[in-house]
């Protein structure tokens, strides 16, 4: 870990006066971050207490009271104190005023994403399997913060539950346990009028998840065939052990441009074609920041070459978001195949550094606004799913 994060964590409290010192987190590169918060407003009917900063402060101070938060190792309290801190920075951009009110819609999903790119891109946790780890649990906790208090208005609330419980399978030091403890201090750290009804519906979400199982770890499916068809919102029983009518296994990779992608093909994958996005641009000489669509209808067409021939291969490109990997997945899945999602990340400097050695550099412009836009691919999104530092 670098100065930049141990000057963080070291303002966090802990025994045995569990004391927030707030004059060193305000010396820290979150700083810029939470003097915005002061200046952003909030509904009055959710938070009488003023605005984003005021909230924040009294949800870290809850935290910081409550008994399971300081039974916790460490590393845990870390993770959801920092998490406390930018639970609501997402709504620095997301926050307007709509007939009179102060709304912030999509300021979780916002949030996470810019959570990731502070801690990625200024505390450098990107690289290694521990700060991958970190700098994700601290994401997803941010991302899900607000559905348990809304998880009865969800279509289905035990599959909503068991999809956040999966990302424990790539995120070991996350769990709904630990949301549990930042949902609750969020929920006590304001004023409000219905907090009581608020945290009824918290408990209730919460006891479901115990009642499945799934409040400490992901839940159990008799094999991933099931898991997935189960995660995708099929029909299924969560105990059918379903018949598996797939042939093989597409490769779809994720990361950003300069990661290593090409290199980790090559090292893992050699033996079975490959379509690369890179490649079929420079064939048909279109730039990375041009308009895209002949690109991916190239691509496309050669996918279903080997989907039709029941070829396994992998799919090369950069696949950022969910809604893009979606669309490959479900082509790929319409001809019978399984797929396998690979994210793979490095440093933010050694990314820049790749890219700058790459025939067909991107610009850098370019890859700063991808990263404020990337999502890493959830544990539901596909059969498999793996994350790797390289």
């Amino acid at each position: 870990m670098n100065d930049n994060w141990t000057t963080l964590t070291d303002a966090i409290p802990g025994p045995p006066d569990w004391e927030i010192h707030w004059e060193n987190i305000m010396k820290t590169l979150l700083a810029s971050y939470l003097v915005q918060m002061s200046e952003i407003p909030q509904n009055p009917f959710w938070h009488g207490e003023g605005d984003v900063l005021t909230h924040t402060k009294m949800v870290c101070g809850q935290l910081a009271q409550d008994t399971e938060f300081r039974e916790l190792e460490k590393k845990k309290r870390e993770i959801l104190f920092v998490a406390a801190l930018m639970h609501d920075i997402g709504k620095i951009p997301c926050t307007r005023l709509e007939d009179g009110t102060w709304k912030s819609p999509n300021h979780t999903i916002v949030g996470s994403k810019k959570a990731r790119e502070i801690l990625w891109r200024e505390f450098s946790l990107a690289g290694t399997r521990e700060e991958q780890e970190l700098r994700e649990c601290i994401c997803n906790l941010i991302r899900f913060h607000s559905v348990p208090v809304h998880i009865v208005e969800q279509k289905s609330p035990e599959l909503r539950l068991y999809q956040i419980a999966a990302q424990g399978e790539l995120i070991p030091s996350f769990s709904l346990y630990l949301l549990s403890i930042l949902v609750r201090a969020d929920l006590k750290g304001r004023v409000c009028d219905t907090m009581t009804e608020s945290l009824d519906s918290m408990e209730l979400c919460f006891s479901l998840a115990e009642e499945e199982d799934i409040l400490y770890h992901p839940g159990v499916f008799p094999s991933e065939v099931t898991k997935h068809a189960f995660f995708s919102g099929r029909n299924v029983w969560k105990e059918q052990d379903i018949y598996d009518d797939t042939w093989g296994e597409v490769i779809l990779m994720s990361g950003l441009p300069g990661t290593g992608k090409d290199t980790w093909i090559s090292e893992h994958y050699g033996g079975i074609p490959m379509i690369s996005l890179d490649g079929i641009r420079n064939e048909m000489h279109i730039s990375p920041t041009d308009n895209q669509g002949r690109v991916i209808q190239e691509a496309r067409e050669r996918a279903k070459m080997f989907l039709r021939k029941r070829q396994p291969f992998v799919w090369n490109a950069t696949n950022l978001s969910p809604m893009v990997r979606r669309k490959q997945q479900s082509l790929f899945e319409a001809y019978h195949a399984r797929t396998k999602v690979v994210f793979l990340e490095t440093a933010w400097e050694t990314n820049i550094a790749r890219n700058d050695g790459r025939n067909d550099v991107v610009p850098i412009q370019a890859i700063v606004h991808m990263m404020k836009n990337l999502e890493l691919p959830e544990r539901v999104e596909a059969r498999a799913v793996e994350w790797h530092c390289v």
